[in-house]
């Protein structure tokens, strides 16, 4: 009995924490996301003072893909350690009612929001430059939008990419990755 309990306890240490806490909604809420007004205009300010990127991420209830980037995929301690430091994340619901603000000022649900910036997918990883000219629209404005689930290696360089610029210089993202796993990275 002793050694039963001995040797579960040791898989409990060893077994990383695998479930992320659901909202009220059915989503996902680890710690790193941020609970705004989700005035986008905002909400790049607020990221801007922090020396952060802003990500926003589409999800829905039950989605077994945004279960799998949240259990496997941002658990991954460099993964995590990459947005915490690096991203100002704000979470956005495919079918929601919240109302959210677009750079250009235009004030609809999530969902309207969603049909709006073409968002058909979850999850879907948006992310932002630093700054947004006048009258642009979030999918006009953004650097990168990434529908899908996507592995750890993937995850990572696009965090990476996105942070180091990667797409200023011109540099195509599968290229990015396909160097990366050439010097041995993760897919």
């Amino acid at each position: 009995m002793l050694r039963r309990l001995a040797l579960a306890a040791a898989l409990a240490l060893s077994t990383p924490a695998l479930a992320v806490e659901l909202g009220d909604d059915g989503l996902h809420k680890p710690a790193w996301l941020r609970e705004t007004f989700k005035d986008l205009r905002e909400d790049l300010a607020e990221a801007n003072a922090e020396g952060k990127r802003l990500m926003l991420i589409f999800e829905q209830r039950g989605c077994i893909y945004c279960t799998e980037m949240h259990e496997k995929t941002f658990t991954d301690p460099a993964i995590e350690a990459l947005i915490r430091e690096h991203y100002f994340v704000v979470q956005l619901n495919l079918f929601g009612d919240v109302e959210v603000t677009d750079f250009d000022g235009t004030v609809l649900s999530e969902k309207a929001m969603a049909m709006r910036w073409g968002v058909m997918f979850t999850p879907t990883l948006i992310f932002l430059p630093e700054e947004v000219p006048e009258g642009a629209t979030t999918p006009e404005a953004a650097v990168a939008m990434m529908p899908g689930a996507f592995g750890k290696g993937t995850t990572e360089a696009l965090l990476i990419w996105v942070r180091d610029h990667g797409y200023e210089s011109g540099e195509n993202f599968q290229k990015f990755v396909a160097e990366r796993m050439a010097g041995g990275q993760q897919p």
